[in-house]
């Protein structure tokens, strides 16, 4: 079992910066893959970005890429995202998220793990 807990949401003015940060319990965090997943109100949950167990290989979504930055640091057992250049449309409850297998996965049926979401609204 993981247990997986998000950080960092709030409320950005379109052009800023947040960081999510998941902190991650329960195993073996390096075993896993992590992903990040947002959801807004009335759309179905989309993946954003995923970082593999050691860090060396990453996936963006498209909507994301070159603005938003996924890392982990597998001594604090911790996964990031950092968004920069923020959109309104990026309006969303984002979800960390952990797979067993170690690799990038963009569909959220390859995880099996996720943590409660935090709240990322932008203003324009």
């Amino acid at each position: 079992q993981v247990q997986l807990v998000e950080s960092g949401g709030g409320l950005a003015q379109a052009g800023g910066s947040l960081r999510l940060s998941c902190a991650a319990s329960g195993r073996t965090f390096s075993n896993y893959g992590m992903g990040w997943f947002r959801q807004a109100p009335g759309k179905e949950r989309e993946f954003v970005a995923a970082v593999n167990w050691s860090g060396g290989s990453t996936h963006y979504a498209d909507s994301v890429k070159g603005r938003f930055t996924i890392s982990r640091d597998n001594a604090k057992n911790t996964v990031y995202l950092q968004m920069n250049s923020l959109k309104p449309e990026d309006t969303a409850v984002y979800y960390c998220a952990a797979r067993p297998y170690g690799q990038v996965d963009t569909s959220p049926r390859g995880y099996n793990y996720w943590g409660q979401g935090t709240q990322v609204t932008v203003s324009s």
